[in-house]
């Protein structure tokens, strides 16, 4: 794998990551997001539907969480996720933790780790975690470390304990690394802790491009786990200590906006999880990103600073999934029911193409099960479109524009 930086605008990289992959073959043009999947599939797609999407991601992410209860299927199968899963011509990078759901946390010792599967807790130590690392047969991975320090009010005392565990699992997954056949061709992420502690985030930063890695993982500014002004500001320090020519990889920030300020502050590679989220809310990403200055070229709706409207089924209407954002709609809204426009103006997704927000609408009242499919469609479409997007602004020195899109507020009912 290799990094070719061609530009820095404002703190924030473009470039491209050659050589990826067993063979060498792929590329994966940077600021990016890897795609998201739930025990190696996209949620509410297969594998023919998610090929109708163009511009998909080299790199797919498969979470650990959701395939450690398969670790014996997967030894006894011998080829990997990728071919058990069908996931041809891809990139594969194994990260800890579901960035889309919630587990608990007290479960960290200095020998283990626990992740949550559908049949409740699973203890990893160095060992299992590497074993099932080698079961999957991944082209990146991160190294096991604990990530429970994200929380306000951390003690220094916590955090220091998470970043020597971190750094210290680290070695133990290198050694194990060097040994394994499974895993000759792949590269080791070193991962980043230290809570909100600047001091501990620089030392972990500092030991782990010490070691032998591929990349770094940034873990601890999940959304909500901190003000991003602070987030920015870590992010900024800790990519400093970290050498130039290797991806620094992002979890737990998916929200358009504050995407933007990652990147500005050295980030590379994003989780896409974001649009499984808003999917699951019942909505659909409406936002604008485009460098046009044509107010017709999108139709915008924004939530913020709005109630919750009323539902069409009222009391029996689904959980929403997290906390609504100002860059979606919320379809399940009873005026969309005589609504037959796209879900947005312009968007070349199949949903957009074939289908209005009417009928989505529909599908969603009525709890059916295509409703996420074209939720799912369309979400992932424009989402990627936007770190397209992002990087036409930041190749031509259009950040500015970029930005003033993203970070306004429009409503065209």
């Amino acid at each position: 794998m290799k990094l070719e930086l061609s530009r820095i605008v404002q703190g924030c990289r473009l470039g491209v990551l050659t050589g990826l992959g067993k063979t060498g073959t792929h590329s994966l043009e940077f600021p990016a997001c890897v795609l998201y999947t739930r025990c190696a599939s996209v949620p509410h797609l297969t594998q023919d539907t998610l090929r109708t999407l163009g511009g998909l991601p080299a790199v797919t992410q498969l979470t650990t969480a959701t395939l450690a209860e398969h670790q014996e299927v997967l030894e006894e199968f011998k080829e990997g996720a990728r071919r058990f899963a069908g996931l041809h011509d891809t990139v594969l990078f194994s990260s800890l933790h579901d960035p889309a759901a919630s587990y608990p946390t007290g479960h960290v010792t200095n020998k283990t780790v626990s992740v949550w599967g559908s049949g409740g807790r699973i203890e990893l130590t160095v060992d299992r975690y590497m074993a099932l690392q080698a079961a999957i047969q991944p082209d990146w991975y991160q190294s096991m470390s604990d990530g429970e320090t994200w929380q306000q009010n951390t003690s220094r005392k916590r955090v220091r304990k998470a970043v020597d565990r971190t750094l210290n699992h680290l070695d133990e997954c290198l050694l194990l690394h060097q040994k394994s056949q499974a895993l000759k061709q792949a590269e080791i992420f070193g991962v980043v802790e230290g809570g909100d502690i600047q001091e501990e985030r620089l030392r972990s930063a500092r030991e782990t491009a010490k070691r032998p890695v591929g990349g770094f993982v940034l873990d601890g500014f999940q959304s909500g786990a901190m003000e991003q002004g602070m987030r920015s500001q870590l992010i900024a320090a800790v990519v400093a200590e970290l050498p130039p020519d290797k991806p620094r990889v992002l979890q737990g920030v998916g929200c358009p906006d504050e995407v933007v300020a990652c990147v500005e502050a050295g980030v590379d590679l994003f989780e896409s999880f974001f649009p499984y989220q808003v999917t699951e809310r019942g909505c659909a990403l409406c936002f604008d990103f485009s460098l046009e200055s044509d107010p017709e070229s999108a139709v915008l709706e924004s939530n913020e600073d709005r109630p919750m409207r009323e539902r069409e089924n009222g009391a029996d209407s689904p959980e929403i999934v997290g906390k609504m954002t100002r860059f979606e709609m919320d379809l399940r809204d009873a005026r969309y029911r005589d609504d037959f426009r796209p879900l947005v103006a312009g968007c070349d997704c199949y949903c957009c193409r074939n289908h209005q927000r009417a009928y989505v609408h529909h599908l969603l009242v009525t709890n059916e099960l295509l409703a996420g499919v074209l939720l799912m469609l369309h979400n992932l479409a424009h989402y990627l479109v936007f770190f397209s997007t992002l990087r036409q602004a930041l190749s031509q020195d259009r950040l500015v524009d970029f930005k003033r899109k993203i970070l306004q507020v429009q409503i065209n009912e």
